[in-house]
């Protein structure tokens, strides 16, 4: 799904098979966001096709976290011609505290921090977004006021906090961050994308009516 000259989503439909929603940055530099499940992968390998971008035209991959579903299928791109990105408290965390999760290894060539981060005359901003996962990140997008917001929040609801440190307190103050940044799409991890400023912020209100008495 093409959202603008810039940006396309590549959504998870399936009802029987968990994978994350996929989002590809489309300049002269290429930034392809959460790439999912290995196993799944020929599905966002095809619709990359569909559009003739191939797997060596991908220069950065950005995880939102290190659960499988986001960052698994990093292992189908070399690294001769692709850098991996994530924040570093989350590598650290599934390496060193939480190794069993998955069974996968991603060596990232450089580590996120809170900040702008400028790739190819690209221009987010990273948030650390703690409480579904310790390292989690959410990347703003100012040009198009754009949230890349992971696990974090979603379509009337929010990423659970009961997988390896997570944080009910530190998810409710990461979706009352976030909730103030001026925005026109929120781009979730999983289920459908929400445009427009008002369906955004209702859709934060919401959230906090219904979630935040129960993290």
């Amino acid at each position: 799904m093409k959202l603008n000259d810039e940006l396309y989503v590549f959504p998870w439909r399936s009802l029987t098979e968990n994978n994350c929603n996929s989002f590809l940055i489309n300049g002269p530099f290429k930034i392809l966001i959460d790439p999912g499940h290995q196993h799944l992968f020929h599905e966002l390998q095809y619709s990359l096709n569909a559009i003739n971008v191939s797997l060596e035209d991908i220069n950065l991959i950005i995880a939102t976290h290190m659960h499988p579903d986001h960052v698994e299928a990093v292992q189908s791109f070399s690294p001769s011609s692709t850098m991996v990105t994530i924040n570093e408290t989350e590598y650290n965390y599934f390496h060193q505290k939480a190794a069993s999760f998955h069974d996968f290894t991603i060596k990232p060539d450089f580590f996120l921090s809170e900040g702008t981060l400028q790739a190819g005359g690209i221009e987010l901003e990273i948030i650390h977004s703690p409480g579904h996962s310790p390292g989690s990140i959410c990347l703003y997008w100012p040009l198009y006021k754009a949230l890349f917001a992971g696990d974090v929040i979603f379509e009337q609801g929010v990423g659970r906090t009961d997988l390896p440190g997570g944080s009910g307190e530190q998810l409710k103050k990461s979706i009352s961050r976030l909730s103030s940044l001026d925005l026109e799409l929120l781009l979730p991890g999983h289920g459908d994308i929400i445009r427009g400023r008002e369906n955004i912020e209702r859709n934060f209100t919401l959230v906090e009516n219904i979630y935040f008495g129960m993290l």
